[in-house]
């Protein structure tokens, strides 16, 4: 099979559920075609966000929680430092023992793969929105 090849002519889409968002465009087309047209990709459905190269989800960031019991609301901040994507775990802890938050950055690095900074804030202090994962990059 070539790399240009489909699994079947008739309908050529080979990926589906990707987690994309796109939107149907209205309207004709400037060059009058007149069937469907895409915008074009427009973000993710669900809160999974590509970091250094890998995907993060937020069962990842769950995961965590549950391996520290003593953390409480828990949100990835994802972010740009010049050319590099940075990760920064907030967890909310009231009172927060000795050495937590090495051990969350540890326990962060082993179930992402990749190392992040962990801040301990206190209770209540994050958003109650749903959000675990919160991209603050300003992706093209």
């Amino acid at each position: 099979m070539s790399a240009k090849s489909s699994f079947n002519p008739d309908y050529p889409m080979i990926r589906l559920a990707t987690g994309d968002l796109s939107a149907v465009l209205a309207g004709r087309s400037p060059c009058g075609r007149t069937n469907s047209r895409i915008k074009g990709w427009m973000g993710r459905a669900d809160q999974s966000t590509k970091i250094k190269g890998m995907f993060v989800h937020p069962g990842q960031v769950a995961e965590i929680g549950r391996l520290h019991k003593e953390l409480g609301r828990l949100r990835l901040v994802v972010s740009r430092a010049g050319e590099q994507d940075v990760m920064t775990l907030m967890a909310e802890c009231a009172p927060a023992p000795a050495g937590l938050a090495e051990a969350v950055a540890t326990t962060l690095q082993a179930v992402t793969k990749l190392r992040g900074e962990v801040r301990l804030v206190a209770a209540g202090a994050l958003p109650n929105d749903g959000k675990v994962i919160a991209d603050q990059r300003n992706l093209p």
